[in-house]
């Protein structure tokens, strides 16, 4: 029996909000068969942090490995679906359930995500968060916000913390109908030769043993 599948990934189109200053997204035909073409072929305008992506820890440390060089088996494998919808302001140590053998947690903080407008008072992560997951041994940590850390942050203290246990991140993913609890996540990153950071198609899919 086929294994059911979440698709927790951004529709990418001319609607889709991002981080105040970015990259608009833009899909523009550059070859179209209306106009005599054989085929239809576009171009893309985006930010590297378009929708759900994959943070590069170059995009927080100038000396750190652009996202072509990371290693990808933190992005595929066994996770573990956190409700944090009752966090207020920063998900917190206390906030988090009992975890046991887990390499990747993500966090559901949004009621319901908000696709069509950009919402500067979203739930970050705390350091301390941070810092906790990885003495648990949990490798990558995502979130359905669009970053770990606030909005206003200078410092980036959530991203520090994450370089210095040599985690991954994913931000933007799109958790309103995933129930609590353990699946497979997929999200694996373009191989971008010096990118910051890459867009994902990010899906989960049920355990087999579910």
């Amino acid at each position: 029996m086929a294994r059911k599948i979440w698709d927790i990934s951004q529709l990418l189109g001319p609607e889709l909000p991002v981080w105040p200053g970015d990259t608009a997204f833009e899909h523009k035909r550059t070859w179209q068969m209306e106009e005599g073409s054989p085929v239809n072929v576009s171009a893309l305008t985006l930010s590297t942090h378009t929708g759900a992506h994959a943070d590069a820890p170059l995009h927080y440390d100038a000396s750190a490995p652009d996202i072509a060089t990371v290693d990808l088996e933190p992005y595929l494998g066994e996770c573990l679906v956190v409700d944090a919808r009752g966090s207020n302001g920063e998900v917190q140590v206390g906030d988090l359930p009992h975890l046991r053998s887990i390499d990747r947690v993500l966090f559901r903080t949004y009621e319901k995500f908000p696709h069509d407008k950009w919402d500067e008072g979203f739930t970050a992560i705390a350091p301390e968060t941070i810092e906790w997951l990885a003495v648990q041994g949990v490798k990558l940590v995502g979130t359905d916000a669009p970053s770990i850390d606030p909005q206003n942050s200078k410092t980036m203290d959530a991203h520090k913390a994450v370089l210095k246990a040599d985690m991954r991140i994913l931000e933007g993913l799109v958790l309103d109908d995933v129930p609590e609890g353990r699946y497979e996540l997929i999200a694996l990153p373009l191989p971008i030769l010096g990118g910051d950071a890459s867009p994902v198609r990010a899906i989960l899919r049920e355990l087999p043993d579910a």
